[in-house]
Order: structure tokens, then sequence, then C-alpha cells
């Protein structure tokens, strides 16, 4: 989702693949053996195989809303802000969310820990109005989605919390028109052989 916001904030025409992990086109495969999404294939033949580069290489290009902050210490804090995202927080999301994956009774231990980064975002919001300062930027982008996910695990309880801000974040976030677009159906790619096409300029 964050690859895609990205791409679309920077005005990158991409030609879209919908896959479905369980079945994995080879030409995928070929292209990114990794196997797993996002991947964008360049027209110049470099693979991106992470969302945080795709969304780095879309931005770089074109950031016509300012979704890079200008300045070197703000951009390294809202790098660093995506890096917890990305690590511990996910972490104990995967594990609140699937907990018998990892042969847990329940999420709720991982629930409760991860809720130190949730009060940490808050207070960001309650200060700056968006998580890299007055508007929405790349570290809103990057780290909704994740947030979104752990929402909706137990909308009941994160509903209960006194979040204010970030619920309200949250919330304009998914009512956005950027968010409508990026989620999108669109038909699964069968994976014709030869079919693969690169997806950007």
């Amino acid at each position: 989702m964050r690859a895609r916001l990205a791409l679309l904030a920077a005005r990158q025409a991409v030609e879209h693949r919908e896959i479905v992990l369980k079945n994995k086109p080879p030409e995928m495969l070929r292209v990114s053996p990794k196997g797993t999404v996002p991947v964008l294939v360049l027209n110049n033949g470099i693979v991106l195989e992470q969302s945080l580069d795709i969304m780095a290489w879309a931005l770089e290009r074109l950031d016509p809303e300012a979704w890079l902050p200008a300045d070197e210490a703000t951009r390294h804090a809202v790098w660093a802000l995506i890096a917890q995202n990305d690590g511990a927080f996910k972490q104990h999301l995967d594990r609140y969310k699937y907990p018998h994956r990892y042969g847990l009774a329940d999420g709720t231990a991982h629930r409760d820990i991860a809720r130190g980064f949730l009060e940490h975002l808050q207070n960001r919001l309650a200060g700056h109005g968006f998580l890299g300062g007055a508007h929405f930027g790349l570290a809103d982008a990057a780290i909704a989605p994740f947030v979104r996910q752990f929402a909706h695990t137990d909308p009941g309880w994160f509903a209960a919390q006194p979040w204010i801000q970030l619920t309200q974040w949250l919330a304009d976030f998914e009512a956005s028109a950027a968010f409508a677009q990026v989620m999108e159906k669109h038909p699964v790619w069968p994976g014709v052989a030869g079919d693969w096409a690169p997806g950007a300029p």
C-alpha cells in the first residue's frame, strides 16, 4: 500500500500486476526470486524489491506534495521513526494479528507492548498534526498502513484507547482519495509466459 501511495503522490505511471502469493507467476520469480511484493521493475532493468526503496525512488524523481522533509535533521528523524515501525512495532503487530503462526494462544501481550509505539505516534500527532511535520508526508504514508492493520485486529479495543489524534489521523487516511485509489481492486495477473513488462519509466 505504501509503495502505491508514493508512486501516486510522485505521479509515476506504472503497469500494475496483481499477484496472488499462493500462485506466484514464474515471470515474477524470474525477476525477483525472493517472491514477495511489492516488486517494481524499471525500464532500465533495475528491480526494486522493498516498499521503502520504491517510495524513495518515486519521491526522489518527483515530490510535488513535499513528502520528503526539506532539512536533513527532520529527514533523519522521519527515517528513524519508520525504522521503529518496520522493526519492533511490526514484529509485535504480526504476533498480535497472527498469534497462532507463532505458537501463541493469543496476541494480547504483543498488543500491549506495541501500544507504546502507538502512544509515541499519538504524542507526535498531538504536537505536529502529522508524523513528520505540519502536513501529510513520507512518515504518514509509510506507517499508516501498519497502524490500520493494528486498529482492525480488534476495532473495539482500539476505539477504547485515549488516542484522539491518532484515531482521527487514521480515519482521515482511510477517508482520503489516495487511499481509495490505491485500494482499488485489480484483476489477478495470470502470469502468461513472457508477459512481464517493466513497471515504470
